[in-house]
């Protein structure tokens, strides 16, 4: 998906906390879209689309996330430890936790596939 065109949402800090993918455009009508590149609710105006992203925050970045198709070792709970141009950066959430080094895996930012869920819990 090409997301050269996605504007970011940034907080008064300047941390961005998500995107707005055009779906006209001339912006009228926007996907909001979360720092890992999910979409956030259904489609809608530009102002709308901002504000839910700015009351959403980057909460999530802290959460534990389960990876589709994982490598040996990283099939249970991950934590992210990076998300950018070059990808989001994944480790075992408990080992990241202790700040013990161990396996990593990169998926292709922004994740429009899905491959991240949120793990139950």
């Amino acid at each position: 998906m090409d997301s050269t065109q996605w504007m970011p949402v940034t907080r008064e800090d300047r941390e961005v906390v998500g995107y707005l993918e055009p779906v006209t455009e001339d912006f009228d009508t926007v996907q909001p879209r979360s720092v890992l590149g999910h979409a956030v609710g259904p489609a809608c105006d530009f102002h709308s689309g901002e504000e839910l992203l700015l009351e959403r925050g980057i909460a999530e970045l802290a959460a534990s996330w389960r990876l589709r198709d994982a490598p040996q070792g990283l099939e249970g709970d991950l934590a992210i430890l990076e998300v950018g141009g070059n990808g989001i950066v994944l480790a075992d959430a408990l080992r990241a936790k202790a700040l013990v080094a161990g396996a990593r895996a990169v998926v292709q930012w922004p994740d429009t596939t899905g491959r991240l869920t949120r793990a139950q819990g």
